[in-house]
């Protein structure tokens, strides 16, 4: 089990294992892409693992994201317009 992070962006455990588990199957893969450039792999296999490394990665992002608006709306002191400014402005450079 995680441990609990004072401060953390994301306070339910829930969200946060998602999270770092979408990460961790990111780095998975980054790991296949180092491996099929290692064993000289065609060009389209080694780019198509590369683009499924971004969607990973953009996947848990806004995963991320949605989760921390979610406990920014639920949280009264968190939920103020700046608080939501960032997180959209968070989202947007995803696009």
């Amino acid at each position: 089990m995680a441990k609990k992070l004072v401060g953390s962006v994301l306070k339910n455990e829930e969200h946060r294992e998602e999270v770092l588990n979408r990460v961790k199957r990111a780095e998975g893969q980054i790991a296949g892409v180092i491996r099929m450039l290692e064993e000289g792999r065609s060009c389209e296999e080694v780019v198509h693992q590369m683009s499924a490394v971004g969607k990973a990665m953009n996947t848990a992002a806004i995963t991320l994201i949605a989760a921390s608006l979610e406990e920014c709306m639920l949280d009264k002191k968190s939920n103020n317009p700046a608080q939501r400014e960032r997180l959209q402005k968070l989202f947007l450079s995803l696009a």
